[in-house]
């Protein structure tokens, strides 16, 4: 049993084959989010608060953080994203007590951020790119924290499963080099669009359970990836992701805000025997059902007196 262990400063998620499915809250990441953008250039953090407690809410696990803004005045990430995403994280850090993926593709921004953090964070990310490598698995090593491997190289992202795969395992392999456990390794198979690629949902089913069954690690993705382009987003994302947790997906980083999909992967745990006594299960869908029931019997009860 493969297990990924994340922690804040006094709680811990795992990911791993047989714990609930690890949902990373992707929220506080302003790519895509223009006003995110300008209100964090502007020094305005208000969305990140209310974006941080409303994830945690929904039911992330653990909540990713990039403070990747392209700032008008100094449009340096080397210079602009690090005391950023200090920022960020200490801010998220003391409103909700979830462990923290630090996301960044900028390595002094991924110091910076694993200075500040408490506990043990996830690190997002590392790439099979020779200088990537060379970059952030000592980084990794040198904080003993787990890291995102994807599966992508200097040669760029390829459409062959067979190809992604073999960048995966070179990351494993660099990392047992440096000491870094295979444990500590999440990999991040790359998921297509299915709007662009009609085998891009086989293909990722088939990669993490080789990945899960050859190389022994646990798995994330960006799970709306799939949807990408097309109409009805959410119904898609929501039917992928139990296939892909029935599949061996350990984790991904998504927006816990959206109740379709949480509900689909609330279910696939108690499916699978991920959730002990369905308590999780109960936990978000009892309370609602025993208001909706509480508010029938007053409905019935005021005709029955008219």
């Amino acid at each position: 049993m493969q297990r990924t262990v994340v922690e804040s400063k006094t709680r811990s998620t795992i990911i791993g084959f047989e714990e609930p499915f690890c949902v990373i809250g992707e929220r506080i990441n302003p790519t895509g989010r223009k006003l995110l953008a300008a209100e964090l250039e502007a020094g305005n953090f208000s969305t990140v608060e209310k974006d941080a407690i409303q994830q945690v809410e929904c039911g992330a696990n653990m909540l990713d953080v990039n403070a990747g803004v392209v700032y008008n005045s100094n449009p340096n990430p080397n210079e602009t994203e690090p005391p950023l995403l200090k920022k960020l994280i200490k801010l998220v850090q003391g409103l909700v007590d979830v462990p923290i993926c630090i996301d960044s593709s900028v390595p002094e921004a991924l110091a910076a951020g694993l200075e500040v953090c408490e506990g043990r964070p996830l690190v997002n990310s590392v790439t099979g790119e020779e200088e990537r490598l060379e970059q952030i698995l000592p980084l990794v090593r040198k904080y003993n924290v787990p890291v995102v491997a994807i599966s992508n190289d200097d040669t760029g992202i390829s459409t062959d499963p067979d190809v992604r795969f073999a960048v995966a395992k070179k990351i494993v392999e660099r990392a047992s080099d440096l000491g870094i456990p295979s444990n500590d390794i999440v990999v991040d198979p790359l998921v297509m669009p299915i709007g662009a690629m009609a085998t891009a949902g086989n293909q990722v089913f088939r990669l993490v359970r080789r990945l899960q069954e050859e190389l022994h690690v646990n798995t994330t993705c960006g799970a709306s990836n799939i949807s990408f382009g097309l109409p009805n987003r959410h119904s898609i994302n929501s039917t992928f992701l139990p296939m892909a947790i029935a599949s061996g997906l350990t984790s991904a980083i998504m927006n816990p805000t959206r109740q379709l999909e949480m509900d689909a992967i609330r279910a696939a745990n108690l499916l699978t025997g991920r959730d002990s006594n369905g308590s999780e299960w109960i936990k978000f869908n009892a309370p609602k059902d025993r208001d909706e029931n509480t508010m029938r019997v007053r409905r019935r009860r005021r005709r029955s007196r008219t």
